[in-house]
């Protein structure tokens, strides 16, 4: 009973990590797993006591619940049939492509990452490089919105610093869901973008089967009360000048609205401009149809040259470079007032019916 046993070094190694790896999984995760989440939880009670909007509990709920929720979704189901019998593919393989595309478009959203990383990022990187100056059609509209409405804030896209902007500007009153494009699909920005509860779109995407799936899931987000940002534009200007709305994102909000049981929909448009936007170059550059294309090399590595050089100037020089950048928020814009001064119900309409009455609100 009290003889040694010898066992080889590897055997030992092997069995030393296993026993690691357990204590580990049974024992410091979840202790770890249950600090966290009440770190967040206290950060959800703490900002829903000062936000004009709370956050809500759609937001709240786990990526792969909805991811679920959308992958087995009727309207996405009634799709994905059609689409295996169109392209002669078995259902498996179609609804694998389902759940790619949910699991692409859903976030994670972490109210901690939000409203102490988030925002102090925000906060530090639009101050660092703009003067900022906000301006109100009536502060107090924004203040009397019901706090059960779903409020979109529609905005032009003049720079990729719009994102930050609104932000930090809007963190007082809510927290924002954005559409962002497929530029910020690379590690490790698409994970704190999504953590902040931004979604990703493939903007120049035709297929059905995508668009349904991206469609029912800012219909869900929509129903539920979630505060949006949408850019009507559609994408980011190249010339600094308005472009024209497009009317699909916002009519995924609104095919289903029913002005007697959903919550109402408000529209806040924000206006944003700047003195100086930081991509000026770039977007010049992309004017000229004969400019030969740039490398990923080289992208990088201007990128980074530009923020070490932002960095090192004095904040004197860099107000003098880049500005003023300028947010204005203008009139809100109920929907329920929408479709009962015109006595209509959108969930009703024909599609030819139901996308005039959309450009309508979005003119």
């Amino acid at each position: 009973m009290d003889s040694s046993i010898t066992v080889p070094f590897w055997l030992f190694l092997l069995l030393s990590i296993t026993a690691l790896l357990l204590v580990l999984d049974r024992v410091l995760l979840p202790g770890f797993r249950w600090y966290l989440r009440r770190r967040v939880n206290r950060v959800i009670e703490e900002v829903n006591t000062r936000l004009d909007i709370e956050i809500r509990p759609f937001q709240l709920t786990r990526k792969q619940a909805l991811v679920d929720q959308l992958v087995f979704d009727d309207k996405v189901v009634a799709a994905m049939k059609d689409y295996a019998v169109e392209n002669n593919m078995p259902k498996e393989v179609v609804q694998a492509k389902v759940f790619r595309y949910a699991n692409e478009i859903a976030p994670s959203f972490n109210a901690y990452v939000y409203f102490r990383f988030g925002y102090w990022l925000a906060k530090s990187l639009g101050r660092l490089l703009y003067r900022v100056r906000v301006g109100f059609h009536d502060d107090g509209e924004l203040s009397r919105i019901d706090p059960d409405a779903s409020v979109v804030f529609v905005m032009n896209h003049r720079s990729n610093m719009d994102y930050v902007l609104v932000s930090f500007l809007a963190a007082e009153k809510t927290a924002l869901s954005y559409a962002v494009g497929e530029w910020a699909r690379i590690w490790p920005l698409q994970t704190l973008i999504k953590s902040m509860g931004a979604f990703f779109v493939r903007r120049n995407s035709r297929n059905a089967l995508y668009r349904r799936v991206l469609e029912r899931y800012v219909n869900l987000a929509t129903r539920a009360g979630v505060c949006q940002a949408v850019f009507l534009e559609g994408g980011l200007t190249r010339d600094g000048r308005l472009r024209a709305p497009k009317q699909g994102f916002l009519d995924y909000m609104l095919r289903d609205y029913h002005r007697e049981h959903d919550r109402d929909v408000v529209f806040v448009p924000v206006g944003i401009n700047y003195d100086r936007v930081v991509e000026d170059l770039s977007l010049v550059r992309r004017l000229d149809p004969a400019a030969a294309r740039r490398s990923t090399w080289f992208v990088i590595k201007t990128s980074v040259r530009f923020a070490f050089k932002t960095l090192l100037m004095s904040r004197k020089k860099r107000w003098l470079r880049f500005g003023y950048a300028s947010v204005n928020f203008g009139h809100p814009l109920s929907v329920l007032q929408f479709c009962q001064d015109r006595g209509i119900d959108l969930s009703a309409l024909d599609q030819d019916a139901r996308f005039e009455n959309i450009r309508q609100l979005s003119q």
